[in-house]
């Protein structure tokens, strides 16, 4: 749709910021949670799976904090890099009670969401911030804003 004059109008950005800017604090809250194992207990003194999980949740704070930072520099691969890191998140808060706790995946949950067990800050954070960065990414007006090149800009 073009105006008057002939130019295109801005899209709004504020889902492609807001989605940016919630990736960035859900990318430093799930750093913080393998960063604290690993200060804590080191690589070596960890199981497998322990590791795991924990690489989980390290891929999908970097995947969120690449997302982010392309996507304040306006790149559609930031909104896609932003999808992919929701999806990790959610991934990771999922796959902690399968791979180290099987058998108490609805207890998990409900101490989750009570804060019982420490850095349940972290897994609820991943839990309700994972979704909530995918859906502002995927929304049409965040790729409109990114894919929009305003005329004689390269």
């Amino acid at each position: 749709m073009t105006s008057r004059n002939g130019h295109e109008p801005r899209p709004n950005g504020t889902t492609a910021i807001l989605a940016g800017v919630v990736g960035l604090v859900l990318a430093g809250l799930l750093g913080y949670l393998p960063l604290k194992f690993f200060v804590d207990y080191g690589f070596a003194g960890m199981d497998g799976k322990v590791r795991g999980v924990l690489g989980i949740y390290s891929a999908a704070a970097l995947v969120l904090l690449a997302g982010a930072l392309t996507t304040f520099f306006r790149a559609v691969a930031g909104a896609v890099l932003l999808l992919v890191g929701g999806l990790l998140a959610v991934a990771a808060v999922i796959c902690e009670p399968v791979l180290l706790y099987p058998g108490y995946f609805g207890d998990f949950f409900a101490a989750m969401f009570r804060f019982a067990p420490d850095d349940a800050f972290v897994r609820v954070g991943a839990a309700v911030g994972g979704p909530l960065v995918f859906v502002l990414a995927v929304l049409p007006w965040t790729f409109r804003y990114l894919r929009h090149r305003p005329a004689g800009s390269w």
